[in-house]
Formats: structure tokens, C-alpha cells, sequence
């Protein structure tokens, strides 16, 4: 070897173990995952869902209340239960409002059957805002509230394109949140964060 030549090795190198949703639900069926213990599925891994607190369960209360008293017949009201976004993807947001015009109920809701997505935020608002709000987007998910309980706002992602959402607006204490998918609901943001 002459001085000045590097020695090129082509070692393996670490590759991430990815889980499709698929494989999830048959790792439950197997015995392999325990179903009691709670995961959500973000691009094939498997992230344990933070314990639920006081304000968290009475926000998600309050507004699963308000959308079944306000929502006519055919959007089913969906609380804490998995979205089917894709083969590698399945969050498990605190409130999906799903179409049953498009929607049959028998299995987890799809992008193209959900009309809004809410997710109440406190300890994970760092990765609903730059985790899920994207995989939303891309997914064409067309509105996405997160009710902010740190700051007491609820800010409102709106028309999704080329993986990002095109509209952000912020309500505060004494606004109603103005929805794009459902024109005709009003939720007044100190009803749930005051």
C-alpha cells in the first residue's frame, strides 16, 4: 500500500428493525407483546403511550362530550382508539371523528374516512407538533387540532399538501375554534381549558 491510501472495509452496519401493523397485531396474537401494554406505531417502531393524567382525561371528556352532542348521526366520535394511517403507521390519537359515509366501524378508521383528528397535548406536546402533525399531513389527514394544556390555546393544522398542513391558526381563551371540515361547529376553547 502506498503512503496516502485509505483502507476502504465494508463492516454491516446497524440496521433499525422496522414493524409493520400487521406484524404488531401478531406479535399481540402470538404472546410475544402483552395487548394490555399500550403502544402506538410511528414509522414501523413501537412507542409506549404516556400514562394519562387528571387534565389530560378531563379535556379528552369534555370534548368527546361536546362532539357527540354537536356532530350529526353520521361522524362516529372515536376516543383514544388506533388510525390506521398506513402499513407502518397507527397512532392512537385522543379523539378521531370518522366519516360513516365512507366508514364502516368494523375495523380501525382510514386517512380518507377521518374527517379531524384531535390530540390533547401536555407532556407530549414536543412530539405531537413534530411527529405526529407531519405523519398526519402526509397521511391527508384534512384537520388536526391540538389542544394545547400547556398553554392553554388550541391550535388548528388545516389542508394538508405535500406532507405539511398550509394553515395554522391559534385560538385562545375567550374564541371559539372555527373548523374548515365542519363549518357549522363552534367550540368555545374556554370549555375545555378554563
Amino acid at each position: 500500500m502506498m503512503r496516502g491510501e485509505f483502507v476502504t472495509t465494508f463492516d454491516p452496519q446497524p440496521k433499525r428493525l422496522r414493524f409493520s401493523v400487521d406484524d404488531y397485531y401478531k406479535m399481540i396474537d402470538l404472546g410475544i407483546l402483552d395487548s394490555r401494554e399500550k403502544a402506538e406505531i410511528i414509522d414501523g417502531e413501537l412507542i409506549k403511550k404516556m400514562t394519562i393524567g387528571d387534565k389530560h382525561a378531563l379535556t379528552v371528556d369534555l370534548l368527546t362530550t361536546f362532539f357527540i352532542k354537536n356532530l350529526p348521526d353520521n361522524v362516529r366520535v372515536r376516543g383514544q382508539n388506533p388510525l390506521r394511517l398506513g402499513d407502518y403507521d397507527e397512532p392512537e390519537p385522543d379523539i378521531v371523528l370518522a366519516d360513516l359515509t365512507k366508514y364502516d366501524g368494523k375495523r380501525h378508521p382510514r386517512p380518507a374516512e377521518t374527517i379531524l383528528v384531535v390530540e390533547v397535548s401536555d407532556s407530549t406536546l414536543k412530539f405531537d407538533r413534530e411527529t405526529k402533525i407531519p405523519l398526519y399531513a402526509e397521511a391527508g389527514i384534512p384537520e388536526v387540532w391540538i389542544v394545547n394544556l400547556q398553554n392553554k390555546i388550541i391550535e388548528v393544522y388545516q389542508q394538508p399538501s405535500v406532507g405539511i398542513y398550509q394553515f395554522t391558526k391559534i385560538f385562545q381563551l375567550g374564541e371559539a375554534v372555527a373548523s374548515s371540515v365542519l363549518p357549522n361547529l363552534a367550540l368555545e376553547v374556554d370549555s375545555v381549558l378554563s
